[in-house]
Order: C-alpha cells, then sequence, then structure tokens
C-alpha cells in the first residue's frame, strides 16, 4: 500500500497541477503598440493609493489633465466630465472611468484632489484624481496631446482637452469643447467605446 501511494503521489501531484492551470487567470495580452499605458506612469489618487495608471486597462477612460488650485479652465473640465456622465444610461457610467491628472503634483496632494472630489459630488467609484511624479508630468502630457506651461505665479496655460482611451489604453477621440454642454461627436465615440 505504502509503494503504491509513493507512485501515486507524481500522479496526483500532475492532475493538480493541471486543475489548478485551468482556472488560473489568463495572462494579459501585450498592449498595443499605440496604447498611453506603454508609459509607465504611478499615479496617486485622492484616496492616497499609488498605483500605476496600467490599472485602468480593460475599461474605457475619459482622460483630462487638470490642477485642483485653477479658477477658470479646469473647473470646466471637471463639468465636462458630469456632462458625459450625464449623457450615458446608469449601465453605460457603470462602464467608464474619468480620470483626471494633475499638472501640479507639488500642490495637489490627495488632501486636495479629495477636497475637489467632495466639493464637486465625482464619484470614486467612476472618478480618479490623481497626482504623478513631478518628472512624470511632462511625459503624461505627451501622451495624451496636452501642451502647458508654468507661470511665474504658479498657475498653468494649458489646453484643456478631454481624451477617450479604449479598453487598451488607446485613443479613440478627443474634443476641447469644454463645460456643461456635450460634444455629440464625442459622446458618440464614448457610446461606441462602451460595446
Amino acid at each position: 500500500m505504502k509503494r503504491l501511494l509513493i507512485h501515486l503521489l507524481p500522479v496526483v501531484a500532475s492532475l493538480l497541477l493541471v486543475v489548478a492551470s485551468a482556472f488560473a487567470a489568463p495572462a494579459a495580452a501585450p498592449l498595443p503598440k499605440d496604447s498611453v499605458y506603454q508609459l509607465p506612469l504611478p499615479l496617486t489618487d485622492q484616496h492616497g493609493r499609488t498605483a500605476d495608471w496600467r490599472q485602468h486597462r480593460g475599461q474605457p477612460q475619459v482622460v483630462a489633465m487638470f490642477y485642483t488650485s485653477c479658477q477658470y479652465i479646469c473647473p470646466l473640465i471637471v463639468d465636462s466630465g458630469k456632462a458625459v456622465e450625464h449623457a450615458l444610461t446608469p449601465a453605460e457610467r457603470a462602464k467608464l472611468g474619468i480620470l483626471l491628472i494633475s499638472m501640479d503634483p507639488k500642490r495637489d496632494t490627495p488632501v486636495a484632489l479629495m477636497t475637489v472630489a467632495k466639493k464637486r459630488g465625482l464619484d470614486a467609484s467612476r472618478w480618479s484624481l490623481a497626482s504623478p511624479r513631478a518628472d512624470d508630468v511632462r511625459s503624461a502630457a505627451g501622451v495624451l496631446g496636452v501642451r502647458y506651461r508654468q507661470l511665474a505665479d504658479g498657475e498653468f496655460n494649458h489646453t484643456s482637452a478631454l481624451v477617450l482611451l479604449d479598453r487598451d489604453g488607446r485613443i479613440v477621440a478627443r474634443t476641447e469643447k469644454i463645460g456643461s454642454v456635450v460634444d455629440p461627436e464625442f459622446i458618440a465615440a464614448v457610446h461606441q467605446a462602451l460595446k
């Protein structure tokens, strides 16, 4: 009996490995060459959690760059994100993420980001406000096609684009029409990305 068990152990172990591998999560497919996620970008969000933006892979994202102390354009960028949400059904909203990336990580701490999120009533299950490392701001802006420059008073001149990423981080649409009235072409692209 002991000999039989000794001979059966390798067979049982092999069977267990086969069964375990069948239930293991499949390896992620390689990123497309034109994915913005090719750029490693650690972000610290309004909850103080730091993770690479690739964590958003698998869900379409509306991405914009902003900074919390902005009193002019950036509140309109938030309004634009809210307008996109309002143009969607609840089921569609649940499938879309909105990611606002700070161009001012020195001042945009998790507390500053959370203050904006709460003040503007942004749903944390869909909205992520996050700051990259200071050295990564220019790279993030570059892959998203956002131009900016810091002024002597610490404020920024910047473009105000909403960028739609598909599930793999490819740019599929963009708009610079901001405010509470949605860009119909951009919304059509969002609907298509959510299918």
